[in-house]
Order: C-alpha cells, then sequence, then structure tokens
C-alpha cells in the first residue's frame, strides 16, 4: 500500500512542477481564464467570494460531480474530501466524520448544515442517533471548510462546517424522475420538479426508498465477553450487522421577491442498530427519526444604499425514538448477591426524545467604505428537549443491569429516565471586516460572542490573510478559535451510574493556525497544499470516579498537525484526473500517545472520462491507512484497507433518458472501521463487500 501512495504522490508532484510554467506571462492569461470559471463560494464569510481568495480552506463538490462519482448518499461524497475521513460508530452505524484526526463516538465536533440550517441535536450534541444518511438527489453543491468556524457559525464549527445547499427551481428547471435497484433488496425512487408560476419560483423534491442493508458479519461482541466472563451462552455473534431501514427525504422552496420559504422533511423509520446500541448484536431492535426544518428569509438589497439585509426565522424539529435489545435473550449478569440474575427476554430499554429550535437571526452588509465591506450579525435561539420517555425491563444501581420485577417492561419516565427534559437559550453578535488594504492583498478579522444560558459567555474569533501573490498562485494565513457546546446527555444525564452528567461543564475549545496555497502552474492543472496545526482544550470525557461510575469532565488536550494536498488535471477535453493525499498527526497530551481511530495517511484518486459524448465513466481509488489504537488498547493496529469504484453514466441518450451502473468496492476487500476500546467488539466494524446498483432516470426541461 505504501508503494501505491508513493507513487501516486509522485504522480502529482511531477503534474505540479512540470509544464509551460515559465512561457506563461501576466497579460498573457487573464486570471479568470487561469481559474476558470469556478463558482464562488459564501460559506468562508457570508458574502460571495471566488474559491481561491476565501479567506478558509474549502471544498466544493457539485451536482455534477456527485453524479459523476455514483453516489447515493452524502457520506460516499464527504469520503472525497482531503483530510476528511468518513467512519461509523457501533450504534446504527452512524457517520463519524473525522476531520484532521479529530474523533468522536457521537462526532459533535463537526457542524453539518442544511442552506446554513444547524442538524445538531441538543441532547447528544450530533446529528440524531437515528440519523440515517441523507439522499443526494436534491443537493446542488456540498461546501465544507476544514478547521474551525465558530467566528461565523457559533457552536459545533469546530473541526470542520459542513453545508449542504439544496437545488432551487432554476437548477432543476423542470421535471426528473427516476428509480434505483440492487443488491441487499435496495430500491429508491425520486421526484424533482422546478420552474416559474406567475413570479413565484417553485421547487420541490421527493426521495424515499428501503434496504435491507448490508450484512458483513461480526465475529463476536460485547455479550460475547459476558458470555466468556458469568459462563452463559447468549451471545448472536458471529452474526451480521443490523442496517436495514425506509426513508422519506421531501422538501418544497418557494421564493418571490425579496421572500423565500423552505420546508424540509426527512423521516427514518425501522433503521437497523447496526452492531447494537451496546455493542451487542440486535436483530431485532429498531431507531426511527422525523426531523422536520422550516424557514422564511427576507432580503433586502434596494432601500438602503450600500446595504444587504436579511432577517431569517427558522424552526427545526426532531425525534428519536428506539426499541432495543442492548443485551440478547438468556444474557445475564451479577446481582448484589453475588449471583447471576437471568434476562430471558433480553435486557429491554425504549428511549425517546423530542426536540424543538427556534431561530431568529438578523445579518447586515455595508459596503460604503472604500476597501471595506462590513458583516454584522445578531440572533436568538431556543433549543428545548422538550419531552424525554423511556421504559424497560432493568435497572441498575450499579455497573451491571439487574431486572425489575417478572422481567417486566416499565414506562419510567418521570421516575428513572436517563435524562429529563431542559432548555437553553442562546445570543449572539458577530462583526467582521473583509479589508482590501493593498492591491491583491486582504484582511478579514471577525469575532462571535455567544451568551449561553446554562454554562455562560464565550467569544471567537478569527483572522485571515490572503495573498494574490501572482496571477495563478494565492497564499493564506488563517488563525480561528472555535467551540464545541456540552450536550444534555454530558450536562444532565441521571440514573445511570454508568455515565452521569455534570451542570458545571465548559465548552471545549480549539485554536488554529493554516497556512494554505493555491497554485495554477498553467491551465489545465490546479494544485492546493495546505498546512495546519491546532490545540484542542477542555476535552469533555467520562471519567472514572473512585466509586466505579463515570462523570462528564473536562479533561485533557489534543495536539494535532498535519497537511493536505489535492490536485486536478485536465489532461483532455474528455479526461480529468482528480487526486488528495492527507496526513494527520494527534497526541493526546494527557498521555502524550497518539489519539488513535482516525487514519494518519489518506490517498484518494479519481478519473472522469467522457469517452462518447453521451457516456461517463469514472473510476475512484481510495486507500485508508495506519490507523492506530488508542492509548491502552492492547489490540494490534488497524488495518489499512484500498477500494476501487466504477460508475458508468450515460445522459440524455433518448429524450431525456439517462441510466447509471456504479459497483463500489469492486475487489469485495475487507474493509473495517474501528471499535471503541477495550475491543468489547474485538475484530472492528466491517462495511460492506462489493456492491452495485443500475439507475433509470427521465429529465424533462
Amino acid at each position: 500500500m505504501i508503494k501505491i501512495s508513493a507513487n501516486f504522490l509522485i504522480l502529482l508532484l511531477f503534474g505540479l512542477f512540470s509544464g509551460p510554467v515559465l512561457s506563461l506571462e501576466p497579460d498573457e492569461m487573464d486570471l479568470d481564464l487561469v481559474y476558470g470559471d469556478e463558482e464562488t463560494v459564501s460559506i468562508a464569510t457570508g458574502t460571495q467570494r471566488p474559491l481561491n481568495l476565501a479567506p478558509a480552506v474549502i471544498s466544493v463538490i457539485t451536482a455534477e460531480e456527485i453524479e459523476k462519482i455514483g453516489a447515493t448518499d452524502i457520506n460516499q461524497v464527504l469520503e472525497t474530501v482531503p483530510g476528511l475521513h468518513v467512519s461509523v460508530s457501533s450504534q446504527g452505524y452512524n457517520p463519524i466524520f473525522e476531520i484532521r484526526g479529530i474523533h468522536s463516538d457521537l462526532n459533535p465536533q463537526v457542524l453539518l448544515l442544511i442552506n446554513g440550517l444547524p442538524l445538531t441535536n441538543v441532547s447528544f450534541g450530533n446529528r440524531g442517533l437515528a440519523w440515517g444518511g441523507m439522499p443526494i438527489k436534491n443537493i446542488a453543491r456540498i461546501e465544507v471548510i476544514r478547521g474551525p468556524g465558530s467566528a461565523i457559525y457559533g457552536a459545533d464549527a469546530f473541526a470542520g462546517v459542513i453545508n449542504i445547499i439544496t437545488k432551487n427551481a432554476e437548477d432543476i428547471d423542470g421535471l426528473e424522475i427516476g428509480g434505483r435497484g440492487g443488491n441487499f433488496d435496495r430500491g429508491d425512487g425520486w421526484l424533482l420538479y422546478g420552474g416559474n408560476l406567475s413570479g413565484l419560483d417553485i421547487a420541490f423534491s421527493f426521495q424515499g426508498g428501503t434496504t435491507s442493508g448490508q450484512k458483513r458479519v461480526i465475529d463476536a461482541d460485547a455479550q460475547s465477553f459476558f458470555d466468556g466472563e458469568f459462563g452463559t451462552s447468549a451471545s448472536l455473534a458471529p452474526g451480521p450487522v443490523n442496517l436495514g431501514r425506509q426513508y422519506i427525504d421531501t422538501s418544497l422552496d418557494l421564493s418571490f421577491d425579496e421572500w423565500r420559504l423552505r420546508a424540509w422533511y426527512q423521516g427514518r423509520f425501522d433503521g437497523g442498530l447496526g452492531a447494537g446500541a451496546a455493542q451487542a448484536l440486535d436483530p431485532i431492535g429498531r431507531g426511527s427519526a422525523s426531523r422536520f426544518n422550516a424557514d422564511l428569509t427576507y432580503r433586502n438589497i434596494d432601500s438602503f444604499e450600500n446595504w444587504d439585509l436579511t432577517a431569517q426565522l427558522s424552526f427545526f424539529d426532531v425525534a428519536n425514538e428506539f426499541d432495543t435489545v442492548l443485551f440478547p435473550a438468556g444474557s445475564a449478569f451479577p446481582g448484589s448477591n453475588g449471583n447471576l440474575n437471568t434476562f430471558p427476554h433480553g435486557v429491554i430499554g425504549n428511549p425517546d426524545l423530542f426536540e424543538r429550535h427556534y431561530r431568529t437571526d438578523l445579518w447586515a452588509f455595508y459596503t460604503g467604505f472604500n476597501e471595506h465591506t462590513l458583516r454584522f450579525g445578531t440572533g436568538f435561539r431556543l433549543e428545548d428537549l422538550y419531552k424525554v420517555t423511556e421504559s424497560k425491563n432493568f435497572f441498575q444501581p450499579g455497573p451491571f443491569p439487574q431486572p425489575l420485577p417478572g422481567n417486566r417492561v416499565v414506562d419510567v419516565t418521570g421516575i428513572a429516565a436517563f435524562n429529563t427534559p431542559h432548555s437553553r437559550n442562546i445570543v449572539y453578535l458577530l462583526a467582521q471586516d473583509e479589508w482590501n488594504f493593498a492591491p491583491d492583498w486582504t484582511l478579514t478579522a471577525g469575532v462571535r460572542y455567544d451568551h449561553y444560558s446554562d454554562f455562560g459567555n464565550t467569544v471567537n474569533p478569527r483572522l485571515a490573510l490572503v495573498w494574490q501573490t501572482a496571477y495563478n498562485l494565492t497564499s493564506k494565513l488563517l488563525y480561528g478559535r472555535a467551540f464545541r457546546a456540552p450536550s444534555f446527555t454530558e450536562q444532565f444525564n441521571i440514573n445511570n451510574p454508568v455515565l452521569l452528567g455534570n451542570p458545571n461543564l465548559n465548552p471545549e475549545t480549539i485554536n488554529s493556525i493554516e497556512l494554505a496555497f493555491d497554485y495554477q502552474p498553467w491551465q489545465p492543472l490546479r494544485t492546493k497544499l495546505n498546512i495546519y496545526w491546532y490545540l484542542y482544550q477542555d476535552i469533555i470525557r467520562f471519567v472514572p470516579e473512585p466509586n466505579g461510575t463515570r462523570t462528564a469532565q473536562n479533561s485533557g488536550d489534543q495536539t494535532g498537525y498535519g497537511l493536505e494536498f489535492e490536485s486536478t488535471w485536465d489532461i483532455t477535453d474528455t479526461l480529468r484526473l482528480y487526486g488528495n493525499y492527507a496526513f494527520q498527526k494527534s497526541i493526546d497530551d494527557s498521555v502524550d500517545a497518539d489519539v488513535g481511530f482516525a487514519p494518519t495517511h489518506q490517498v484518494y484518486a479519481r478519473a472522469d472520462w467522457r469517452f462518447l459524448p453521451k457516456w461517463n465513466l469514472d473510476t475512484q481509488f481510495n486507500w485508508v491507512g495506519d490507523r492506530k489504537r488508542s492509548f491502552g488498547d492492547p489490540r494490534p493496529q488497524i488495518g489499512d484497507y484500498t477500494t476501487l469504484d466504477l460508475t458508468l453514466r450515460g445522459s440524455d441518450l433518448f429524450h431525456g433518458l439517462g441510466v447509471s451502473l456504479a459497483v463500489k468496492n469492486l475487489f469485495d476487500t475487507n474493509t473495517r472501521e474501528p471499535s471503541l476500546p477495550p475491543g468489547l467488539i474485538p475484530n472492528d466494524l466491517p462495511l460492506s463487500g462489493r456492491n452495485y446498483y443500475f439507475e433509470l432516470r427521465y429529465e424533462l426541461h
């Protein structure tokens, strides 16, 4: 594997330093021609900027690229971003977006947005325990910031920010219908419509589908360990992971003059729990989620000279509901008298969480000063965990569950639920100045102040110096600070002696410095290199207490550094090569050891070949290497893996008809992601083997 990756880097570096660089003079080629008709981005500042001049390290993946690589879910798209690896959690195989070596099982350190609105669930600080992924047909583009973004986006814009921008009426421009089928009993369908009715722009989308999920086998699980300890034989391992589900994803976008109304609903039904909620196989348990998001936006750019004003009201409602068998039928655990207490129907727990978020935001841009663009913002947010329900057939006075009388499932809401309703209020203020203080130089300085009703205040600044060093070279020096707010589980968990909350937690913080270059030695070839260092402090962990419980504490720091290199080479009008390499090193400062989990090295390469006017073949290569165990985990290092994907796509073959055929993991590689220490699932979490789909679609414009 190392030999393959080295050869790939040699190819990229050869492309970087070869070619007729010296033959081009600034007056021979306009800057726009050098960089092409690349789209602008607003994720870094709120104002539209060319990607190479944006004051952040940003990746943009367009709808066209998403279709070419044959992606069906955003996780597959994000794996193409340098410095970002998509791992999985044992609970439902929820994605863990590891950016620059920052890893946690619930992954609250990455902010996921849809059209700029956060999807964070305040209960656990993540995207919900029944996330279930997101289909891609209604995605216009995905913008990813690697590095802190709290100066603009506030909490959880920590290791990075992912903004999913959905299609508007112009993007769809007509009608598209389609269907997809493949192995794992997979079936998907979609309908998109975009048009204009008497000045009203309308965009509508519906996507739905079902799958039984991949069936890779878990060799041993947590119950296997307890069987060995207590002499039982309840484990269902070896056995397959449980990843079946059904989904609905629908949205409506209405725009008229200065007004825009968007509404979006996601339903995830009967979702399998992966390797089990307690790392014990659970073929019966299910999780479901419903998410509804709506925003009303008013933008005025005409009424006041030099002012661009925006007001937004938004609402987010989310429910996560579970029926789980934590440990299977026949499991048994020692009681206070030393005897084993058996669960003939298994250890059953059904926790449900219901949240509502209310948001108001006001933003203003002022361009009345020469060489300055000023941004101001303020807003209020209410995050309300308004209902928590739980039923179960056990209580837990110590480290092991004990059966309730008769092994009955009892509603313990209001008596002994793992958490109770809570809410928090947030008020923020932000200011930013983009200052073109000299030709080819821009200094962006910003700061955001957030006041939380539960833990107090936090201030997060940013500085970005962008220098158009030459007509084909941009250099950036970046500094940012960000924070991650503690979740309600970390603050208020109760009735669980294994994991207890702490209302006195401080937010996690990170300070980051980056140096980035965007260089186009000649028109067909573009390269990017960025080097970074960060200090991650006040990490929230559940720390062991003398009485055997674990309580959430701000405990420990992490230092990280690395580099990311990427290159795009248009060899001909019909062949494009793209590749990236990422290296990262993350140290747990409390034990002076590698943090583990995330790959030290990553190589991704893609070839897009339009071999006929209406046909495109895409080849993807992905190598994930050198993933270490965390401190104290005695297991061998996690195995490297390589995958190869192929996608054949035909467009407008006959009056708008299109087809696609994709094969993922062509060589059926044994790919695995790390399980939690100390290794209750000792051989880690198996990913899908070879899989495929066939797609038909029809577009009417």
